[in-house]
């Protein structure tokens, strides 16, 4: 499944527009960012809530297809500068990880 469709079929709102035909095949739940820099798989949905500047340096390194801030986490001014300069796709939505990451297995 690509970004783009992820989007529409889970009702995810846009804050930075990257690569939405980038393919996800798989989905990662995380808030430490030491850990999801190890752990997380490329080409994975990265499901947190942390909306900082670190995020999107982790999203590089972890090679995610998007970062998704659930429960309506916020993204500061600083991350969205710089995860539209690296072409980080970053959604949002008002459900919690679970919720989503269930919609998701459904999906891919």
């Amino acid at each position: 499944m690509t970004v783009k469709d992820f989007i529409e079929k889970c009702d995810l709102k846009i804050h930075v527009e990257g690569e939405l035909d980038r393919e996800i095949n798989d989905c990662y739940i995380g808030d430490l960012l030491s850990w999801v820099m190890g752990r997380a798989p490329a080409d994975s949905a990265w499901l947190t809530v942390m909306g900082n500047i670190n995020s999107i340096a982790v999203a590089t390194l972890a090679d995610v297809s998007c970062i998704v801030l659930v429960e309506s986490a916020a993204l500061d001014d600083e991350a969205k500068a710089k995860a539209e300069m690296h072409d980080v796709t970053i959604l949002s939505t008002d459900k919690n990880s679970y919720t989503l990451a269930v919609e998701l297995s459904k999906l891919i």
